[in-house]
């Protein structure tokens, strides 16, 4: 570079530098309260066939488990009836994975809570605020049973400021403060751990949501749900161990989306930190496999409750999933054709009127 150009070049940056460290004062920022909403943000085209009403949609949106897995989100599905769309739990990382495949946070009319473990509520926050900057103008259901209250009021208070901060910022043209909030629906006062429970919870429409009680001992109460449209039907496990209650409530269903934990691969993890010394850790291997259904367990499950693919999710381990061992047994007793093997981004389709089963995606397949 010639000397000129260098020094020409020198003196911009050398300006540039000292009106970036001079003080300033920022511009105010001046924003009418009565301004007229905005349109909701325009939906991916890509997302359009998924709110065709023509099917019940099944999308996992988090497969992993509290162990570390950079590739999958904590534990998250939705089912998609109609032009409305229905979250179970929302774990962490789950909203990034939305993000990820375009998905409309406009459409969310409820989110449903299995339990109050940290991995399947830990993004609350990110779906009470990305769906209220996505345009929603009404307080976000959010269903569970005893202890609801007190998560939402907790998850509410955390984003109170940040709500009003970007409603500062943004105008109400974009913030709608009073549709922020979220809004707990408690149900199951007769869950009372005895896993001989259901109860309806929600009707909309062409659609049924039944909770009902599942097997994850000593948490209590922790849920499953059953989804039921045009004839269509989905269970969502929630984490549970064996038991008839949940055999009973996936009875018929057309898709059994159910976690699992290898107890083998488990086994192993308790060992090898037992030998580094980590004795706490070794202690939590220890515990865990006795409230969770193992990968057989599952697939016998389906099988007694005619049900027509089983989806894996909430892998536990999640790093090891694609190994044998972590189904070990499983192919002796359900066809392959009959079960899969779930990633963030799986996508089912259940047409109405219909005995059709189809998995596609909307994230690949790691």
């Amino acid at each position: 570079m010639k000397l000129a150009s260098y020094l020409a070049t020198a003196g911009v940056l050398v300006a540039l530098a000292a009106c970036a460290s001079a003080p300033t004062a920022a511009p105010p920022v001046v924003r009418d309260p009565n301004a007229a909403p905005l349109a909701p943000m325009p939906m991916n085209a890509a997302m359009t066939e998924v709110f065709d009403g023509k099917a019940m949609r099944v999308i996992l949106c988090g497969t992993s488990s509290p162990l570390p897995d950079p590739g999958r989100a904590k534990a998250c599905t939705i089912v998609v009836a109609g032009d409305k769309a229905y979250v179970i739990d929302t774990g962490p990382e789950s909203w990034e994975q939305l993000q990820r495949m375009q998905f409309p946070g406009i459409r969310i009319a409820g989110i449903f809570i299995t339990h109050y473990h940290s991995d399947h509520i830990g993004d609350l926050g990110e779906f009470r605020m990305q769906t209220m900057v996505a345009g929603r103008s009404q307080m976000l259901p959010v269903y569970g049973a005893r202890g609801v209250k007190n998560l939402v009021a907790g998850f509410n208070l955390a984003y109170e400021e940040d709500a009003r901060l970007r409603l500062a910022h943004h105008g109400s043209s974009l913030i709608n403060l009073a549709a922020s909030p979220l809004v707990a629906k408690e149900f199951g006062s007769a869950f009372t751990g005895n896993l001989d429970a259901e109860e309806v919870i929600l009707r909309d429409g062409d659609l049924t949501v039944t909770a009902f009680e599942v097997d994850h001992d000593p948490i209590r109460p922790a849920v499953g749900y059953r989804f039921d449209w045009k004839g269509r039907s989905v269970v969502i496990s929630g984490d549970t161990a064996l038991s008839t209650n949940f055999t009973e409530n996936a009875t018929g269903a057309d898709v059994l989306v159910s976690e699992s934990l290898a107890g083998n691969l488990i086994s192993m993890a308790q060992q090898q930190m037992k030998a580094a010394g980590n004795e706490r850790g070794a202690q939590v291997m220890g515990d865990i496999p006795d409230y969770h259904i193992s990968p057989l367990e599952a697939a016998q499950t389906a099988n007694e409750a005619g049900v027509k693919l089983l989806v894996y999710t909430h892998h536990i381990p999640s790093a090891q999933v694609n190994l044998p061992p972590y189904f070990a047994g499983v192919a002796a007793v359900r066809p392959a054709d009959k079960w899969v093997i779930g990633w963030d981004g799986l996508r089912i389709d259940l047409p109405a009127g219909s005995d059709e089963v189809k998995q596609g995606e909307l994230l690949p397949k790691p």
